[in-house]
């Protein structure tokens, strides 16, 4: 399957104990969709949260967000690993 990088972004900043939260949200809801989150990375003064996922296609990505904890992606990059 594809791998995607996803970008959320949030205003005022973001605690790291949300983004735990809702990435176990998103491990609880992924597999109905055909989905697995793989790592994220977050930046708290900035309100950047970066989730790498393994997925049939982007909506799916977003799908298992909207579920989860209702916190979509504003861009999703198809991305391939390097070496």
């Amino acid at each position: 399957m594809p791998l995607f990088m996803d970008v959320h972004t949030i205003d005022g900043g973001v605690p790291v104990g949300d983004v735990v939260k809702a990435h176990k949200a998103d491990l609880e809801t992924q597999d109905a969709y055909d989905v697995k989150y793989l790592r994220y990375w977050v930046d708290q003064q900035a309100g950047k949260i970066f989730c790498l996922v393994d997925a049939p296609d982007a909506e799916a990505a977003n799908t298992v967000h909207r579920e989860a904890h209702g916190l979509v992606a504003e861009e999703i990059y198809e991305v391939q690993e390097g070496s």
